[in-house]
């Protein structure tokens, strides 16, 4: 008399049934605690990320006339880049000034200071003209310019210090809330008042007389 049993296949069947029931089971419950599963492939790098978006590098260069053309076209850029920035910074775009002239306030101490001629724009031409001095072989031409570097030094400080002072009252009414030191807004405007006209940075946007 045979007793009936499972057959080899249907305990297969039946473990591999299970199985499927148990890995069922574990994605339910991974899905209902919000786990998001795996990419199966490896995060890139930040770096690989990049080159992916920049696009393919471009082969080497094949000769060295082609290296050569590639250096002249890549200066031509660089060049034509620092002449925008430049420009943009003559024409006092806050994003490409010094630190030190960025801000409404630096930008109307430069107008109250290019809107008049100041005695202290003398200090560049003086300093030359003492430089020259000093080559003559004269001792009488070298006394004569140092007595008129001398009242001129004087003059300069008296009248950059009246400045400091017009300046830091002007900016006072005009801009209550502003932090600027009463110091640093007088040395900005007397190292301003300094520089020749054609060579500040930003150049003015006024002319002599104007109310800014």
């Amino acid at each position: 008399m045979r007793f009936l049993r499972r057959s080899q296949t249907d305990d297969t069947e039946a473990t591999q049934s299970s199985a499927e029931v148990a890995s069922a089971n574990e994605d339910a419950k991974e899905h209902a605690k919000g786990r998001t599963p795996g990419k199966g492939r490896p995060t890139p790098k930040r770096r690989e990320a990049e080159n992916r978006r920049r696009g393919p590098v471009p082969p080497p260069p094949r000769s060295q006339r082609e290296a050569m053309r590639r250096m002249r076209g890549n200066k031509e850029e660089r060049r034509k880049a620092a002449a925008e920035r430049r420009e943009r910074m003559m024409a006092g775009d806050d994003r490409y000034l010094l630190p030190r002239d960025r801000g409404p306030v630096r930008a109307y101490v430069r107008d109250l200071v290019d809107s008049r001629r100041n005695l202290v724009g003398l200090f560049m031409p003086m300093a030359v003209l003492v430089f020259v001095a000093l080559l003559v072989p004269s001792v009488q031409v070298q006394q004569y310019a140092s007595i008129v570097v001398m009242f001129m030094m004087l003059a300069m400080i008296f009248e950059g210090i009246l400045l400091g002072r017009q300046v830091t009252k002007k900016v006072r009414q005009r801009f209550p809330d502003a932090t600027d030191r009463g110091l640093s807004l007088g040395w900005y405007a007397f190292t301003r008042a300094t520089q020749l006209r054609k060579l500040r940075v930003p150049r003015p946007r006024v002319t002599y007389g104007d109310q800014p």
